[in-house]
């Protein structure tokens, strides 16, 4: 069994910050690319950013310079720092995480956690 717990979501105003969370638990023998998506209300979930295991980034274009993905690989958590907040980056954030373990590899999500920005 495997879980990804995501934290930090909030309401926040614009310029804000905020700093999201994602720690994978369970019987896990690697983690290879890990990320964060984002779905807001209406729309299709779209691609954040994403950290491999060597620390290779990939940001979505409306990301660039204002959000940093990072990992911590000994304790399995990947991490979203966002600055400069505006409405539109209101959504649901979701993590990803490519697992492997016993012999299979899959990608396993978060339950998403919510970000408003809003003044």
């Amino acid at each position: 069994q495997v879980q990804l717990v995501e934290s930090g979501g909030g309401l926040v105003q614009p310029g804000g910050s905020l700093r999201l969370s994602c720690a994978a638990s369970g019987t896990i023998f690697s983690i290879d690319t890990m990320g964060w998506y984002r779905q807001a209300p209406g729309k299709q979930r779209e691609l954040v950013a994403t950290i491999t295991s060597g620390g290779r980034t990939n940001y979505a274009d409306s990301v660039k310079g204002r959000f940093t993905i990072s990992r911590d690989g000994t304790k399995n958590t990947v991490y979203l720092q966002i600055d400069s907040l505006k409405p539109e980056d209101t959504a649901v954030y979701y993590c990803v995480a490519n697992i492997r373990r016993w012999g299979l590899e899959a990608d396993y999500w978060g339950q998403g956690t919510q970000v408003t920005v809003s003044s």
